[in-house]
Parts: C-alpha cells; sequence; structure tokens
C-alpha cells in the first residue's frame, strides 16, 4: 500500500513537471501543419494543402505493472473525417525509447510465431460528446512490465483547412478495473410444428428458461420468428412494434431478468420491415433494427430496407443487432463496431458462416447467432463466434441452447498489431457512419 501510493505520489509530481515539455512534430517539415499554444490549448491548424500532417509530443513516466488511465479533450473544427484526423497514439518505452516485451498471454495464439512480442503502439478510442463542443478521448491500459515512459502524441492529419485544439491532457495511475463478463446465448430451434405465429413463439419458451437457467445475460433467437412454416406472407404476420409479440417476449424478459434478442416482421403504416428487437429485463422493448441488407426474395415481397446503425447499452455492455443477408456485407457490422458495439446478436435463416467468422475477425467483436440451417449441415451454424472470429460455442443438435462466457473487459492483442480494434477508426478507409 505504501509502494502504490509513494508511486502516485511520483507521478502526479513527474507528470506536473513536464507540464510544458509539449514539442511540435511532423513527419517530414514539409508538410507540418501550423502549431500554436493559447494558455493551456495546444492548436494545431492545417493551410488549404492536401495531405498536412502534424502533432504535438510529449513523454509521460510511468511504471511496469500498473494500470494508467489517458484523458484529454478536443475540440475539432472543419474536420470531415475526424475519427482519423483527430487521434491520440500513445507508446509505452524502456529508458532507451525502445518497445517492450510483453506477457505472451496477453496476445492471442492466432498470430504466434516464434519470438517474444512487443508492446505496441496504442490509440485511446473516442468517448463522445463530453459537452457541446469539447469531446473526451480516453483508455486503461495496463503498462508492460519494463516501460519507464509513456509518449503521448496528439495529432491532425489529412484535414485541409480543418483545425484540432487539445486540452486537459493526463495520465493517471488507477486501480485496475474490474472484469465485465456477460454469458452470450443462441437458440437452435426450428419452429415448423407452430400452427400460428404466437405458436411458434411458444416453441422457443422452454429454451429461453433454458438459458436462463444457464445463467445467460442475453439469448438469441431466430429471424422472422412468426412466419417459419406457416406458408403466410410476410403482410400476414406484420405488426406494430412494440406489439403483441414483443408483449409476449417481453414477459419472458422480465420473468428471467435477461435480454431477448429475436426477429420479427414489422408494419410501419404502409412498410414492412424485418427486424430484430431486443427485449430488455425490465420487460420492455430496448431497441430494434431494421435489416438494411434485403435480398431478392424479400424485395419481390415488398419489404422495405432499413437505414440506421443502432447500437444499445446493456447492463453488460454495448449491442448491435443484424438481420441474415447483413452478414454477406461487410458495412454493416462495420458501422455497428463504430458505432460501439461490443456483441452483435443476429438472427439469421441461413448463410456462409466463413463470413461469420469474418464479420466477428474484422471487427473484432462478439458474434450470437440462431439459424434455421441443420447443424448437419456445412453451411450457417447456430452459436458465439469470438473477436478472432473461432466459433467458440456451436449447437450440434435441434432444440437446444448454447452458452459462452466472454469478459468484455479484456482487450484481444495481436502480435505485430496489437489492439487492432482501436485502430480500425484510426487508420481505417473512409465512411460515413449511419447511427
Amino acid at each position: 500500500m505504501m509502494k502504490k501510493a509513494f508511486l502516485s505520489v511520483y507521478l502526479a509530481l513527474a507528470i506536473s513537471s513536464l507540464a510544458s515539455d509539449w514539442q511540435s512534430q511532423a513527419p517530414r517539415e514539409e508538410i507540418a501543419p501550423t502549431f500554436s499554444r493559447n494558455g493551456e490549448e495546444l492548436v494545431i491548424q492545417a493551410s488549404v494543402r492536401e495531405g498536412e500532417n502534424g502533432f504535438w509530443e510529449r513523454s509521460f513516466p510511468v511504471v511496469g505493472g500498473t494500470w494508467m488511465q489517458f484523458s484529454a479533450l478536443k475540440r475539432g473544427e472543419n474536420l470531415e473525417h475526424e475519427r482519423r484526423s483527430a487521434m491520440v497514439r500513445l507508446e509505452f518505452l524502456d529508458s532507451d525509447g525502445k518497445m517492450v516485451p510483453i506477457q505472451e498471454e496477453s496476445v492471442t495464439r492466432y498470430f504466434n510465431r516464434p519470438g517474444v512480442p512487443l508492446s505496441r503502439p496504442e490509440f485511446p478510442r473516442d468517448q463522445g460528446q463530453s459537452n457541446e463542443v469539447w469531446a473526451k478521448v480516453e483508455d486503461l491500459y495496463l503498462v508492460p512490465e519494463g516501460a519507464t515512459q509513456a509518449k503521448v502524441q496528439l495529432h491532425l492529419r489529412w484535414a485541409p483547412q480543418g483545425k484540432i485544439t487539445w486540452k486537459n491532457v493526463s495520465l493517471t495511475q488507477v486501480e485496475a478495473p474490474e472484469s465485465r463478463t456477460a454469458r452470450l446465448a443462441a437458440v437452435h430451434l426450428s419452429p415448423r410444428s407452430g400452427e400460428s405465429p404466437k405458436a411458434n413463439l411458444q416453441l422457443y419458451e422452454p429454451l429461453i428458461a433454458e438459458a436462463a437457467a444457464q445463467e445467460a445475460d442475453l439469448v438469441c433467437l431466430g429471424e422472422c420468428i412468426t412466419i417459419v412454416g406457416l406458408g403466410l406472407d410476410f403482410a400476414d404476420v406484420a405488426e406494430p412494434i412494440p406489439g403483441p409479440s414483443t408483449a409476449y417476449l417481453g414477459h419472458l424478459a422480465k420473468q428471467h431478468d435477461f435480454y431477448i434478442v429475436a426477429g420479427l416482421v414489422e408494419r410501419d403504416a404502409h412498410l414492412i420491415y424485418n427486424v430484430a428487437v431486443m427485449m430488455g429485463p425490465d420487460g420492455e422493448v430496448v431497441g430494434k433494427y431494421r435489416k438494411v441488407t434485403l435480398p431478392r426474395e424479400e424485395i419481390a415481397k415488398g419489404i422495405c430496407p432499413g437505414s440506421k446503425y443502432p447500437v444499445f447499452e446493456t447492463r453488460f455492455g454495448k449491442v448491435g443487432m443484424m438481420v441474415c443477408y447483413d452478414v454477406f456485407f461487410p458495412e454493416v457490422a462495420r458501422k455497428l463496431s463504430m458505432n460501439g458495439a461490443e456483441v452483435i446478436a443476429m438472427p439469421i435463416w441461413g448463410g456462409n458462416p466463413l463470413l461469420a467468422q469474418a464479420r466477428a475477425c474484422e471487427n473484432q467483436v462478439y458474434l450470437v447467432s440462431s439459424t434455421y440451417t441443420s447443424h448437419e449441415d456445412d453451411w450457417m451454424k447456430t452459436g458465439i463466434w469470438d473477436r478472432e472470429g473461432r466459433l467458440v460455442q456451436q449447437a450440434d443438435e435441434w432444440g437446444t441452447v448454447v452458452v459462452q462466457e466472454v469478459d468484455l473487459a479484456q482487450r484481444t492483442h495481436w502480435r505485430f498489431l496489437g489492439d487492432f480494434q482501436a485502430r480500425i477508426a484510426r487508420e481505417g478507409p473512409i465512411w460515413e457512419v449511419e447511427e
């Protein structure tokens, strides 16, 4: 305890003593923007030229094995793609300014190769608006053993006539964060023995109870449940949301005190949508997602595509939803993940499991699917994919539930790449994120 207190005092004094040590830098002098200070504010202003790139830089003292919280406020002006242009790079180094080894168990085995893995630069995540003007950049890091300094860079790049102002930059020692475990579940059922839309829903009830008995936090059901095997048209079963089906599922969600994601058919005036709906532990609708990508069969039936990529807060983390054909297009999962989704729940009639693997892997999210494809077929699976795209749970019998516990607070690090999920927004191609 005395050692921790001493380290905290030492770090506070050291950081304070370096408060004026920010230096302006650029990869090449010919592409440097203009740097200025306004009191404690650090300003970077780009001209009309393309490709200007520069940053403020300074080092903070750190102690290996401790947890540190980086925090800063930024205010951008004329930034078309702020996620890429106004960002922070943080790198843990030894006293000689070199990368330090990191524990092998913190690096995924997926890219395991001979040699000692080294720490890689980190890219703190944007945390939304702290008020109407200033946006917060904040993240937690475990300092690698052997590191004595953290080099921090505050960037403006590739933004003609753009401007960024940084302030309140800090790196503070904190207690180790608590784990954020979630038990994700999926039901493997083809409800073809029902005689009505409600009867189809009722077939899921004992499996929902089984998921609850296994202490699931969220359970994913199938796509368009109220139409499967009934020989009806989408318009025959379409209903408002909230509506009768969400009331039924909401009762079960409240009874079992967890989240249920189910595929339904929504009517909104003259429009019909293929939707995924999430019911909360209070029995109410948490949110819905309208399927964005429609196959030819649904287009021919007059289904309307959605256009939004909402992500919803739950007790354990942020959840997005997508439906079936969405898995064939990388944009849907990417936009959900960039909107903050840590878990994506996917009711799906059938599809290519390699694409489910890709969507989980390329976005570093957990993906939960419930399919009507037989487990005996070489096609879509009911199961849970981890952030590396591995199918860690898979149903092998009809009328069963699969459950996987995950820790959303634990980072996934790839050898040579580090925390790739944090790099996507900073280094990936330009796209418009739609909420």
